[in-house]
């Protein structure tokens, strides 16, 4: 009888052993469920900043906008930064200006930066017709997709929330720069709004492992390669959204080429932080300026947004985000 009982004793404490040792090899292996990003509602957030009209600071619908964002941010749970600074532009303007923070998991050490500019071009400067010059741009494309799909990542991060970190960011002033043909030229008159967070983070000593900037990600049949500043600073990052795109079957929209150098909001966090961030941009060979040919022009509308390309944009930043542990 004691023998029995000695051989029970030995086949609980393996039986147990088995089944803690399985429990952690579950833990191992554990497959990442990856929310399924809606273009739908992207493409409602879009269209709802258009709905204010360009969004040029110092304007009403620049205003009634980020109050919008302000409050869609606080409704998905994040907690809300408001960083207000008034910025001198190119042109001596003092730009009432806000960079807008939304903060998920603010206890989490390891923390994922996504960012997009809000703000739109005061002028249509690229447009064809010299008459539309001096008319403010809509932006739907250029700065409103970004902030749509950050948006819709935000709701998801609110369903289900991720292990790490996330920080979105919403760049202000980020297109009142100075005219190409305007002389003399003067430095750093773009993505102001970045450079200054850059410099003055919302948290004294902010850190994040990486950032991904999000800009005219909204086009159809957009393609998005590897931008020369972002390949500099951000190599593996880089490597990490065109790989997850591949593996999704979007190669026809994240070519795996190398584009131009884009001075744009990643690249002021670049330089001034240290944090190494890539953008996923826009990039056309064939057209005059590299990019589509709404950009900085009045046909910059809700026309030039398409589901498709908002749904390739968003499914493989959730991924990218989803699967960091």
């Amino acid at each position: 009888m004691k023998n029995y009982f000695f051989l029970f004793l030995i086949l609980l404490f393996a039986a147990c052993g088995k089944g803690q040792h399985a429990k952690n090899n579950t833990k191992s292996i554990q497959i990442v469920n990856i929310p399924a990003f809606s273009a739908d509602s992207a493409y409602k957030y879009i269209q709802a900043q258009v709905d204010f009209g360009p969004r040029v600071p110092n304007t009403a619908g620049h205003r009634d906008c980020a109050d919008y964002l302000i409050e869609k941010l606080k409704s998905f749970g994040a907690e809300v930064t408001e960083q207000r600074v008034d910025l001198k532009a190119f042109d001596g303007t003092m730009l009432k200006a806000v960079n807008i923070i939304g903060t998920f998991n603010p206890q989490a050490s390891k923390r994922v930066l996504l960012f997009a500019h809000w703000d739109t071009r005061p002028w249509a400067d690229n447009d064809p017709n010299p008459t539309n010059w001096n008319t403010p741009v809509l932006g739907a494309n250029d700065g409103a997709s970004g902030v749509g799909i950050l948006l819709e990542t935000a709701r998801q991060l609110s369903i289900q929330p991720t292990e790490i970190g996330i920080d979105i960011l919403f760049f202000d002033a980020e297109d009142y720069g100075q005219p190409s043909e305007a002389s003399p030229h003067i430095e750093d008159t773009w993505a102001m709004g970045s450079n200054y967070w850059s410099k003055h983070p919302h948290k004294p000593g902010y850190r994040a492992n990486y950032g991904i900037l999000l800009d005219m990600t909204g086009a159809p049949n957009a393609t998005f390669m590897r931008e020369a500043y972002s390949d500099y600073f951000a190599p593996h990052i880089v490597n990490k959204i065109w790989s997850t795109a591949e593996s999704l079957g979007l190669s026809n929209y994240f070519r795996d080429e190398r584009g131009g150098s884009i001075l744009d909001d990643h690249y002021y966090i670049n330089v001034n932080t240290g944090i190494p961030c890539a953008d996923i941009i826009q990039h056309d060979p064939t057209g005059a300026t590299g990019f589509g040919h709404y950009w900085h022009t009045i046909n910059d509308d809700m026309s030039n947004i398409d589901k498709n390309t908002l749904q390739a944009v968003g499914t493989t930043l959730l991924h990218v985000i989803y699967n960091e542990q």
